[in-house]
């Protein structure tokens, strides 16, 4: 059985918990970096990404989430924590971990006034996922082993894959549908 460990320093990682467990997995929410020693899959939730990666630097986080991409643990990251797995972003702040070989913007749809929900194809998923977009991200470039599992009509990535390494802009823990969790899971 998978043990999922979820990121729990800020965010929605409640929300995660909720629906793998539902799936039948052993969750761990993960508040300090010794608890990912017995974990085997890590997701770093949506919440404010700013936040975040100042609390994965104060908590000393970053080098240990490297190690275990490296090593070929499949890592998600949902809205905010698409942008901490970024290699860069358009913007000076905040810093990403740099593991995954992709370029993108925060906000990239407006203030929190401007979230939306839109049913989009998800390859080798989902042919219709209800994705829901809070103050998401886009994806601007990918690097040549990063595969697009799902964009907008203007072409624009909101899933990604780069091997062990998952990224989505939308929210799939706020909707009922699994189906992206326990894609997460069979990786």
């Amino acid at each position: 059985m998978s043990v999922v460990g979820v990121l729990a320093l800020q965010g929605d990682f409640e929300e995660h918990t909720a629906v793998f467990e539902s799936l039948g997995a052993e969750c761990k929410q993960i508040r300090l970096p010794e608890q990912m020693n017995d974990i085997d899959r890590l997701v770093i939730p949506g919440g404010e990404s700013t936040t975040l990666s100042r609390l994965c630097s104060n908590y000393g986080f970053r080098d240990p989430i490297k190690t275990l991409a490296s090593s070929g643990m499949p890592i998600w990251g949902t809205c905010a924590g698409m942008i901490m797995l970024a290699d860069k972003i358009t913007e000076s702040d905040p810093i990403p971990l740099q593991i995954m070989d992709i370029e993108v913007q925060r906000n990239a749809f407006g203030r929190q006034i401007d979230s939306f929900e839109q049913i989009i194809p998800l390859q080798g998923i989902a042919e219709d996922f209800n994705c829901i977009f809070i103050r998401a991200p886009i994806v601007m470039e990918t690097g040549p082993a990063v595969n697009i599992i799902a964009e907008l009509d203007n072409g624009n990535p909101i899933a990604v894959q780069e091997g062990n390494l998952l990224a989505t802009s939308f929210h799939p823990e706020l909707s009922n549908d699994s189906r992206v969790h326990k894609y997460f899971l069979d990786l």
